[in-house]
């Protein structure tokens, strides 16, 4: 048993020298909810607690707890999962015992977690079944659910950067289910006890079919963040403090967001990344790597306004503009002037020409802005000269 902080240094120190150990790139303990028909079947994994390339000496004593109990963690795979027992939660809490007076509010959050999972009233109905371990050593494709919600939880919390970790497979490896709020119910079951739920006035209101919950169903965003409407963010997204996504036109994926507060009344699809001080305006849209940008991800700078209804598939750096119901894709022909040519180059550093060029010239650029001539519809680009201010109030 240990009693003293130094004590447990000592045993951090000394389960971190074994051969058999490695330190995770993220682990966490989640509340699994399994398959109403098929137990085996895990339909979705929470978090109250996400590590990520952090709280190294927790992971050591979970990893200790677990070889304590009889489980040996093999670090040799890109991913470990296993259920927790009364006896691991007994042995860690044995080496945590040093820092329990004091974990509370933001503090010692892993020691919170083990202390509340071990005093659990029993009459909720839970054991240890209900909860799972998870260590990732690799990134490499997610290999079950409980890894694919860890990751995406790293998204949301901002722990990992959009685009910086491997969620490969993962739209693979989750169920489509029916969400009632943030409970998941197999389809399967819902079939199969249709005739009895409806006619007992037991069926359920369903929010939605999907594999992935909603992002306000596992995330609390920070106090200036604002979300008008639940179904608009998708977990798995990453929102700066300071966004605000409105309701109607608007939606972010998962590994998409924002880097700042942004205004969003338009589609961020997944991989997409929007700068702060940005505006995506009623029903913009920044296509996705799976959708029209040959797999190139598309970043938004900072300050840049995309007009409504106006669709971008072009990366584009700060203080660019894009007016309302303009298309811009890769191989969109438009059309620069000498003067502008020479104000765009002076602001980047480029050596654009005048005359008919592909949008894709231009991506990653700053100060740029996609107009189309009234007369002749002609799509040009000019230097922007508006500066892109959102509402400090509203954000």
């Amino acid at each position: 048993m240990i009693f003293t902080k130094e004590e447990f240094a000592e045993k951090v120190k000394e389960i971190q020298e074994q051969s058999w150990y490695k330190n995770p790139i993220g682990f966490g303990i989640a509340k699994i909810d399994r398959g109403q028909l098929n137990s085996d079947k895990i339909l979705q994994a929470t978090y109250p607690v996400v590590n990520w390339n952090e709280n190294f000496g927790s992971a050591a004593v979970f990893m200790e707890g677990l070889k304590m109990a009889g489980i040996q963690v093999d670090t040799t795979q890109s991913e470990f999962v296993c259920d927790i027992s009364d006896s691991f939660l007994a042995n860690v809490i044995n080496m945590f015992r040093p820092y329990i007076p004091e974990a509370k509010g933001d503090a010692h959050k892993n020691v919170q977690l083990v202390s509340t999972l071990a005093n659990l009233p029993r009459e909720l109905g839970l054991s240890a079944k209900d909860y799972k371990i998870v260590f990732i050593f690799e990134d490499t494709n997610p290999a079950s659910v409980e890894s694919a919600y860890l990751k995406l939880y790293a998204l949301s919390l901002g722990k990992a950067k959009l685009r910086g970790i491997n969620l490969n497979g993962a739209f693979g490896l989750l169920h489509n289910v029916a969400w009632v709020g943030n409970m998941p119910i197999e389809l399967d079951w819902l079939r199969e006890n249709e005739l009895t739920l409806k006619l007992t006035g037991k069926y359920p209101t369903i929010d939605m079919v999907d594999k992935f919950p909603r992002f306000l169903s596992h995330i609390i965003p920070a106090d200036n963040t604002r979300i008008l409407d639940t179904s608009k963010v998708r977990f798995g997204a990453q929102l700066a403090a300071g966004t605000t996504v409105m309701p109607g036109a608007s939606y972010i994926n998962f590994n998409a967001g924002t880097l700042g507060p942004v205004m969003v009344e338009g589609r961020i699809s997944s991989s997409a990344i929007v700068g702060a001080g940005s505006d995506v305006g009623g029903g913009a849209s920044i296509l996705g790597v799976l959708s029209g940008t040959d797999g190139n991800p598309i970043s938004i700078g900072e300050n840049t306004l995309l007009g409504a209804n106006s669709t971008t598939g072009i990366p584009l750096g700060d203080g660019c503009i894009v007016d309302g119901g303009l298309a811009i894709f890769a191989g969109t022909k438009v059309s620069i002037s000498e003067d502008d040519a020479s104000k765009i180059n002076e602001a980047n550093g480029t050596n654009l020409s005048a005359g008919v060029i592909k949008a894709a010239d231009l991506q990653g650029l700053n100060g740029l802005h996609f107009r189309q001539d009234s007369q002749s519809g002609e799509y040009v680009v000019k230097r922007s000269t508006r500066e892109v201010k959102l509402n400090s109030e509203l954000h």
